[in-house]
């Protein structure tokens, strides 16, 4: 069974539920990036999460040039493309230009979505986390998203969005929007979910194996008695049961791995459904903001008020 796909507000494409994340850290080569991407296309991925902070969007592009060549896709239009502002370039005159540069990184015409990666605004190039009070701004919601709202205008996106936004946030965002965003890319809250089914805003909900190996998640998804349970009494894998049971929330997915096996089982969640009983148990597992800002970017003031907000 292939992957389903939705249609989002502003966008002629429809936008595949199931996304190869690219976000890795420590960082990988560039070889390895691109094989991964080449592989997930094979098994057959259409849709891709980059941004320029991954150092991914390159070897991206590169393994989508290769893949036509090969035959494995017609074309890039045959695939949904998405990259992120990253803070160092979210002062308004700097967005179109960066979105510009995301683009010849991929040596494409246009991502597919575009999202304003964190709500905050670094003065300049941050070369390490955590990063000094001086250089963080707040972001100017307002300028920020008319520069958005310009780079779907010019063509360069098709679908704009935003990424790591509290409800506080949106609400500020949408008193002015003319375009309102199409997705937030979020660690998934249920308060926030709520929210944005309210605003017709997509949630694609990103680490939903609890971000393991990374400097901010653990194994607490992927070692849970409950989930653990259930994938050996359906002959699944933990991280297939988890992924299921975050599909039938009615969000869509990114999720990382570059070992090809677990990239072929992580699509494998489309042709079984877990019981309302199951879907039961799994929820009553307790959830928590698995992105805390202060452990990025430092325990700053403006930092603990966006980690406060919902």
């Amino acid at each position: 069974m292939g992957i389903p796909s939705e249609k989002l507000r502003g966008c002629e494409k429809a936008m595949p539920l199931l996304s190869l994340g690219t976000a890795v850290y420590p960082l990988a080569e560039r070889e390895t990036v691109k094989a991964a991407i080449l592989e997930a296309i094979k098994a057959g991925y259409r849709h891709f999460d980059t941004a320029f902070a991954y150092l991914s969007e390159q070897p991206l592009g590169e393994a989508v040039a290769e893949a036509t060549q090969l035959g494995l896709i017609k074309s890039r239009d045959e695939l949904f493309i998405n990259t992120k502002l990253w803070v160092s370039f979210a002062e308004p005159s700097q967005i179109v230009p960066a979105c510009k540069m995301s683009l010849q990184n991929l040596q494409m015409e246009y991502v597919d979505l575009y999202l304003i990666h964190q709500p905050l605004r670094l003065t300049e190039m941050n070369k390490q986390i955590p990063v000094d009070a001086e250089i963080i701004r707040p972001l100017d919601v307002k300028g920020a998203w008319e520069a958005m709202e310009e780079c779907k205008n010019l063509g360069l996106a098709e679908a704009i969005g935003v990424s790591n936004f509290s409800c506080k946030k949106l609400e500020q965002l949408l008193s002015t929007a003319k375009i309102p965003p199409a997705v937030n890319q979020v660690w998934q809250q249920k308060v926030l979910m709520d929210y944005c089914r309210e605003k017709g805003i997509h949630i694609t909900a990103y680490s939903s194996l609890g971000g393991s190996n990374t400097h901010f998640g653990d194994n607490r998804i992927l070692e849970s008695d409950v989930l653990t349970d259930n994938a050996r009494a359906r002959g699944k894998t933990t991280a297939q049961v988890a992924l299921r049971w975050v599909h039938e929330q009615g969000v869509s997915i990114a999720t990382k791995s570059f070992n090809k096996e677990r990239i072929k089982e992580n699509i494998g969640i489309f042709d079984w459904a877990l019981t309302p009983h199951e879907l039961e148990k799994i929820s009553k597992i307790p959830q928590r903001k698995g992105v805390i800002l202060a452990e990025i970017w430092g325990p700053h003031d403006l930092i603990l008020e966006l980690d406060a907000e919902v």
